[in-house]
Protein backbone atom coordinates (compact mmCIF):
# COMPACT_ATOMS: atom_id res chain seq x y z
CA UNK A 1 0.00 0.00 0.00
CA UNK A 2 1.28 3.53 -0.77
CA UNK A 3 3.70 4.88 -3.39
CA UNK A 4 6.30 2.20 -2.58
CA UNK A 5 3.92 -0.76 -2.92
CA UNK A 6 5.30 -3.63 -5.00
CA UNK A 7 1.77 -4.71 -5.95
CA UNK A 8 0.18 -3.67 -9.20
CA UNK A 9 -3.19 -1.91 -8.95
CA UNK A 10 -5.16 -4.99 -9.98
CA UNK A 11 -3.26 -7.17 -7.48
CA UNK A 12 -3.87 -4.63 -4.73
CA UNK A 13 -7.63 -4.49 -5.35
CA UNK A 14 -7.78 -8.30 -5.58
CA UNK A 15 -6.12 -8.53 -2.17
CA UNK A 16 -8.56 -5.98 -0.69
CA UNK A 17 -11.54 -7.81 -2.18
CA UNK A 18 -10.26 -11.14 -0.88
CA UNK A 19 -9.90 -9.67 2.62
CA UNK A 20 -13.44 -8.26 2.52
CA UNK A 21 -14.80 -11.62 1.36
CA UNK A 22 -13.07 -13.33 4.26
CA UNK A 23 -14.55 -10.85 6.73
CA UNK A 24 -18.02 -11.47 5.32
CA UNK A 25 -17.56 -15.23 5.60
CA UNK A 26 -16.47 -14.91 9.23
CA UNK A 27 -19.45 -12.68 10.03
CA UNK A 28 -21.81 -15.15 8.37
CA UNK A 29 -20.25 -17.99 10.36
CA UNK A 30 -20.62 -15.99 13.58
CA UNK A 31 -24.34 -15.47 12.89
CA UNK A 32 -24.82 -19.17 12.12
CA UNK A 33 -23.06 -20.15 15.34
CA UNK A 34 -25.18 -17.75 17.38
CA UNK A 35 -28.39 -19.03 15.80
CA UNK A 36 -27.39 -22.64 16.42
CA UNK A 37 -27.82 -23.68 12.79
CA UNK A 38 -24.55 -25.63 12.72
CA UNK A 39 -25.15 -27.79 15.79
CA UNK A 40 -27.56 -30.74 15.50
CA UNK A 41 -29.95 -31.00 18.44
CA UNK A 42 -29.72 -34.81 18.41
CA UNK A 43 -26.88 -36.88 16.96
CA UNK A 44 -27.53 -38.98 13.86
CA UNK A 45 -28.25 -42.70 14.44
CA UNK A 46 -24.88 -43.61 12.93
CA UNK A 47 -21.79 -41.44 13.05
CA UNK A 48 -18.89 -41.30 10.55
CA UNK A 49 -16.61 -40.60 13.52
CA UNK A 50 -15.99 -44.32 14.07
CA UNK A 51 -14.32 -44.56 10.67
CA UNK A 52 -11.97 -41.62 11.33
CA UNK A 53 -8.29 -42.50 11.73
CA UNK A 54 -8.24 -40.92 15.23
CA UNK A 55 -11.24 -42.87 16.51
CA UNK A 56 -9.26 -45.59 18.40
CA UNK A 57 -7.30 -42.91 20.28
CA UNK A 58 -10.45 -40.86 20.91
CA UNK A 59 -12.29 -43.86 22.33
CA UNK A 60 -9.31 -44.82 24.50
CA UNK A 61 -8.91 -41.34 26.01
CA UNK A 62 -12.66 -40.85 26.55
CA UNK A 63 -12.99 -44.16 28.41
CA UNK A 64 -9.89 -43.38 30.46
CA UNK A 65 -11.05 -39.86 31.43
CA UNK A 66 -14.61 -40.93 32.26
CA UNK A 67 -13.30 -43.77 34.45
CA UNK A 68 -11.00 -41.34 36.30
CA UNK A 69 -13.82 -38.81 36.71
CA UNK A 70 -16.08 -41.43 38.28
CA UNK A 71 -13.49 -42.44 40.87
CA UNK A 72 -13.49 -40.69 44.20
CA UNK A 73 -10.40 -38.77 45.26
CA UNK A 74 -9.51 -41.56 47.68
CA UNK A 75 -9.96 -44.40 45.19
CA UNK A 76 -7.15 -43.74 42.68
CA UNK A 77 -4.14 -43.73 44.94
CA UNK A 78 -2.72 -41.18 47.32
CA UNK A 79 -1.59 -37.69 46.52
CA UNK A 80 -4.87 -35.82 45.95
CA UNK A 81 -4.81 -32.53 47.84
CA UNK A 82 -7.78 -30.27 48.50
CA UNK A 83 -6.60 -26.82 47.41
CA UNK A 84 -9.83 -24.79 47.12
CA UNK A 85 -13.41 -24.99 48.33
CA UNK A 86 -16.37 -22.69 48.08
CA UNK A 87 -19.82 -23.84 49.19
CA UNK A 88 -20.51 -27.16 47.45
CA UNK A 89 -17.40 -26.91 45.27
CA UNK A 90 -14.25 -28.86 46.08
CA UNK A 91 -11.07 -28.72 44.00
CA UNK A 92 -8.25 -31.25 44.22
CA UNK A 93 -4.83 -31.60 42.63
CA UNK A 94 -1.97 -34.06 42.45
CA UNK A 95 1.44 -32.49 42.01
CA UNK A 96 3.15 -34.37 39.20
CA UNK A 97 6.06 -33.62 36.92
CA UNK A 98 7.15 -35.37 33.71
CA UNK A 99 10.71 -34.69 32.53
CA UNK A 100 10.83 -31.72 34.87
CA UNK A 101 7.59 -30.21 33.51
CA UNK A 102 4.45 -29.66 35.62
CA UNK A 103 1.49 -31.79 34.52
CA UNK A 104 -0.66 -31.62 37.67
CA UNK A 105 -3.94 -33.56 37.29
CA UNK A 106 -6.85 -31.47 38.59
CA UNK A 107 -10.30 -32.55 39.68
CA UNK A 108 -13.21 -30.32 40.65
CA UNK A 109 -16.43 -31.63 42.19
CA UNK A 110 -19.41 -29.32 42.36
CA UNK A 111 -23.16 -29.57 42.98
CA UNK A 112 -25.59 -27.10 41.41
CA UNK A 113 -29.35 -26.92 41.89
CA UNK A 114 -31.85 -26.12 39.16
CA UNK A 115 -30.07 -27.43 36.04
CA UNK A 116 -29.44 -30.77 34.34
CA UNK A 117 -26.22 -32.35 33.13
CA UNK A 118 -27.51 -32.17 29.56
CA UNK A 119 -27.99 -28.43 29.84
CA UNK A 120 -24.55 -27.87 31.35
CA UNK A 121 -22.79 -29.90 28.64
CA UNK A 122 -24.92 -28.28 25.94
CA UNK A 123 -23.69 -24.79 26.83
CA UNK A 124 -20.12 -25.96 27.41
CA UNK A 125 -19.57 -27.87 24.17
CA UNK A 126 -21.66 -25.87 21.68
CA UNK A 127 -19.47 -23.21 20.01
CA UNK A 128 -22.35 -20.76 19.44
CA UNK A 129 -22.47 -20.11 23.20
CA UNK A 130 -18.73 -19.79 23.73
CA UNK A 131 -18.79 -16.04 23.01
CA UNK A 132 -21.05 -15.59 26.02
CA UNK A 133 -18.97 -17.27 28.73
CA UNK A 134 -15.44 -17.68 27.33
CA UNK A 135 -13.27 -14.84 28.60
CA UNK A 136 -10.41 -15.33 26.14
CA UNK A 137 -12.08 -16.35 22.90
CA UNK A 138 -12.37 -13.90 20.02
CA UNK A 139 -13.51 -16.15 17.19
CA UNK A 140 -14.76 -19.73 17.16
CA UNK A 141 -14.97 -21.68 13.93
CA UNK A 142 -16.35 -25.20 13.74
CA UNK A 143 -14.02 -27.32 11.60
CA UNK A 144 -15.44 -30.83 11.96
CA UNK A 145 -18.63 -32.18 13.44
CA UNK A 146 -19.47 -35.88 13.81
CA UNK A 147 -22.71 -35.78 15.77
CA UNK A 148 -21.46 -35.93 19.36
CA UNK A 149 -17.88 -35.05 18.44
CA UNK A 150 -16.95 -31.52 17.44
CA UNK A 151 -13.56 -29.97 16.71
CA UNK A 152 -13.35 -26.19 16.77
CA UNK A 153 -10.78 -23.59 15.80
CA UNK A 154 -10.59 -20.77 18.30
CA UNK A 155 -8.78 -17.43 18.01
CA UNK A 156 -7.66 -16.07 21.37
CA UNK A 157 -7.84 -12.33 22.10
CA UNK A 158 -4.06 -12.17 22.46
CA UNK A 159 -3.79 -13.33 18.83
CA UNK A 160 -2.56 -16.77 19.89
CA UNK A 161 -4.13 -19.54 17.83
CA UNK A 162 -5.67 -22.48 19.64
CA UNK A 163 -7.15 -25.70 18.36
CA UNK A 164 -9.81 -26.69 20.88
CA UNK A 165 -10.78 -30.33 20.28
CA UNK A 166 -13.89 -31.06 22.26
CA UNK A 167 -12.77 -34.67 22.29
CA UNK A 168 -9.43 -34.92 20.52
CA UNK A 169 -7.45 -33.57 17.59
CA UNK A 170 -3.83 -34.24 16.74
CA UNK A 171 -2.17 -31.71 14.39
CA UNK A 172 0.02 -33.31 11.75
CA UNK A 173 2.99 -31.05 12.50
CA UNK A 174 3.97 -31.58 16.15
CA UNK A 175 6.43 -28.68 15.95
CA UNK A 176 3.52 -26.21 16.18
CA UNK A 177 2.13 -27.72 19.40
CA UNK A 178 2.79 -25.49 22.41
CA UNK A 179 0.53 -27.09 24.98
CA UNK A 180 -1.18 -30.43 25.57
CA UNK A 181 -4.52 -30.23 27.37
CA UNK A 182 -7.00 -32.96 28.28
CA UNK A 183 -10.35 -31.91 29.78
CA UNK A 184 -13.25 -34.04 30.94
CA UNK A 185 -16.62 -32.60 31.96
CA UNK A 186 -18.86 -35.29 33.45
CA UNK A 187 -22.34 -34.31 34.65
CA UNK A 188 -24.91 -36.40 36.49
CA UNK A 189 -28.53 -35.33 36.96
CA UNK A 190 -30.59 -36.18 40.02
CA UNK A 191 -34.36 -35.68 40.02
CA UNK A 192 -36.31 -35.66 43.29
CA UNK A 193 -39.97 -36.26 42.29
CA UNK A 194 -42.43 -33.97 44.07
CA UNK A 195 -44.27 -35.82 46.83
CA UNK A 196 -47.66 -34.50 45.76
CA UNK A 197 -47.31 -35.85 42.22
CA UNK A 198 -46.90 -32.40 40.70
CA UNK A 199 -44.81 -31.94 37.55
CA UNK A 200 -41.06 -31.83 38.08
CA UNK A 201 -39.74 -28.29 38.34
CA UNK A 202 -36.24 -26.90 38.45
CA UNK A 203 -36.45 -26.91 42.24
CA UNK A 204 -36.36 -30.71 42.02
CA UNK A 205 -33.15 -30.87 39.93
CA UNK A 206 -29.60 -31.33 41.16
CA UNK A 207 -26.56 -31.60 38.90
CA UNK A 208 -23.32 -33.14 40.13
CA UNK A 209 -20.36 -31.85 38.12
CA UNK A 210 -16.94 -33.49 37.87
CA UNK A 211 -14.40 -31.44 35.92
CA UNK A 212 -10.98 -33.01 35.35
CA UNK A 213 -8.01 -31.66 33.43
CA UNK A 214 -4.35 -32.34 32.78
CA UNK A 215 -2.25 -29.52 31.31
CA UNK A 216 1.22 -29.98 29.88
CA UNK A 217 2.64 -26.61 28.73
CA UNK A 218 5.81 -28.22 27.44
CA UNK A 219 8.01 -26.14 29.70
CA UNK A 220 6.68 -22.77 28.45
CA UNK A 221 5.69 -21.67 31.96
CA UNK A 222 7.39 -22.30 35.34
CA UNK A 223 5.71 -24.58 37.89
CA UNK A 224 5.07 -21.78 40.41
CA UNK A 225 3.22 -19.69 37.81
CA UNK A 226 1.06 -22.59 36.60
CA UNK A 227 0.03 -23.61 40.11
CA UNK A 228 -0.78 -20.04 41.08
CA UNK A 229 -2.90 -19.57 37.95
CA UNK A 230 -5.04 -22.68 38.25
CA UNK A 231 -5.58 -22.15 41.98
CA UNK A 232 -7.12 -18.77 41.14
CA UNK A 233 -8.75 -19.40 37.76
CA UNK A 234 -10.31 -22.86 38.05
CA UNK A 235 -12.73 -22.07 40.91
CA UNK A 236 -13.54 -18.74 39.26
CA UNK A 237 -14.33 -20.50 35.97
CA UNK A 238 -16.65 -23.08 37.53
CA UNK A 239 -18.61 -20.47 39.48
CA UNK A 240 -18.92 -18.18 36.46
CA UNK A 241 -19.92 -20.93 34.03
CA UNK A 242 -22.51 -22.63 36.25
CA UNK A 243 -24.05 -19.22 37.03
CA UNK A 244 -24.25 -18.54 33.29
CA UNK A 245 -26.03 -21.86 32.62
CA UNK A 246 -28.51 -21.26 35.44
CA UNK A 247 -29.30 -17.82 34.07
CA UNK A 248 -29.74 -19.16 30.52
CA UNK A 249 -32.09 -21.97 31.53
CA UNK A 250 -34.18 -20.46 34.34
CA UNK A 251 -37.18 -19.59 32.14
CA UNK A 252 -36.83 -22.43 29.62
CA UNK A 253 -38.23 -25.97 29.52
CA UNK A 254 -36.02 -28.54 31.23
CA UNK A 255 -33.57 -30.27 28.87
CA UNK A 256 -33.09 -33.83 30.14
Amino acid sequence: EGPHSVLADDEFYDAVESGLDKMEEEQELRERLKSGQMIPVTPPPTSPATSHRLWPEIEKIVKQEVAMARLGVGECGSGWQLFAEDGEMRMYRREEEVDGMVVDPLKAVHVVKGITGHELCHYFFSPQYRYDWERYGQRVKEMLCFGLISVDYQMIKTETDLIFGLWLITPQNILIIRIFLTVCLLCQTRVDPPKDGAPVSRNDLTCKITYCSVVNPGGWAPASVLRAVYKREYPKFLKRFTAYVKNQTKDKPIMY
